[in-house]
């Protein structure tokens, strides 16, 4: 059947959204205008496929399924269907059960019945996995939509990336068409105490204060570029003062994505990984920056910067043959790391200092 159908993975769509734009995945934190952002995934469905669109899935979690006022506006709309999980609370934090198996067993069915040409799945869950090569299987083409990532990483399975047929990158500009990010809460302002009548000649008594909050990660994620925090293996939370631009500053969304796919051919052997990041920010570098840039790391070395030798051991944190669970990185890794990325600035100058013929 020629027409396409889109299954939205409402927690990774939204969650996503909220730490792209407000530093955590609280969704509390967002004003979401429903209609426009249906209008926007119908628009670009119908544009990516080149078919129509048969229908919208929307899957999320609520308290004992109970449909809250933003479900209750979507199942309305025209072309959506809502259908919802659980929504718990474990260890202090909420969690959804059963909607990946019900996306699952939507995307197995549609595609056993052949229901669609192209299905475009919204999610980054990889136990997709099975449901999507089976979809395959049936003849359908698959597309993956992915949230853009805050800090420049995956947010999606890999696996699930790489059996993607087609893949697409859901970016801040075509986001904030329909999503906003609330503003934070104001400053707690001093509360003054009621005068005691008993007492009209006593001094004026001091205001009460009200509890001062501690500033959470995705306060400092959201404070002003002059005081933006990044962590350094070194020392934990420093403020990047030696003027190296980072690789993600000089990288647009677009070339996120392009690099993630190019990592997946990457074996991960840390000098090969040192490389490849050196390469990048070498071509990435501004061309009326570069001469300057490259005179200043030659300066430094073998010390690379500590914004940038940080912003490598965080790249190189997303190989599992480098870095663990707890993103701890040998010693011995940490040396050919930055072994390559020296090999790195070295091959990637001589190849901007050589005359093109």
């Amino acid at each position: 059947m020629d027409r396409c159908i889109v299954l939205v993975d409402a927690g990774y769509l939204l969650g996503a959204a909220a730490t792209l734009l407000r530093g955590d995945a609280a969704r509390s934190r967002l004003s979401v205008d429903h209609a426009g952002l249906i209008q926007q995934i119908r628009e670009r469905a119908q544009t990516e496929t080149e078919q129509p669109l048969l229908r919208i899935y929307w899957f999320d979690g609520a308290p004992d399924r109970v449909p809250q006022p933003e479900h209750r506006r979507l199942r309305v709309m025209p072309r959506v269907t809502v259908r919802l999980g659980m929504l718990t609370r474990v260890g202090g934090r909420v969690q959804q059960k059963g909607v990946d198996a019900a996306i699952h067993a939507q995307l197995t069915e549609l595609a056993r019945l052949k229901a669609a040409s192209d299905i475009v799945l919204i999610t980054g869950d990889g136990d997709l996995l099975p449901g999507v090569m089976k979809a395959k299987e049936h003849g359908v083409a698959m597309h993956l939509w992915a949230v853009q990532a805050a800090d420049g990483a995956y947010n999606q399975s890999e696996d699930l990336v790489a059996e993607a047929d087609e893949r697409q990158l859901l970016d801040r500009a075509w986001l904030t068409q329909a999503i906003t990010a609330t503003e934070p809460t104001p400053p707690e302002v001093p509360v003054q105490a009621a005068p005691d009548p008993s007492a009209p000649s006593a001094a004026p008594q001091a205001p009460l204060l009200a509890p001062v909050r501690a500033p959470t990660p995705g306060d400092l994620a959201r404070s002003a570029p002059a005081v933006a925090l990044r962590w350094s293996s070194d020392s934990g939370w420093v403020d990047p003062d030696d003027g190296i631009p980072l690789l993600e500053s000089l990288t647009t969304s677009r070339q996120v994505w392009v690099d993630r796919e190019q990592d997946l051919s990457v074996g991960g052997e840390p000098h090969e990984v040192g490389k490849i990041f050196a390469a990048r920010w070498v071509e990435r570098l501004p061309h009326d920056q570069a001469a300057d840039l490259l005179d200043r790391l030659d300066q430094a070395h073998p010390r690379i910067p500590r914004s940038l030798d940080s912003e490598l051991l965080r790249y190189a944190a997303r190989f599992g043959t480098i870095a663990n669970d707890a993103l701890d990185i040998s010693d011995g890794h940490r040396v050919q790391l930055r072994t390559g990325f020296w090999s790195g600035i070295e091959q990637s100058t001589e190849a901007l200092s050589t005359p093109t013929p």
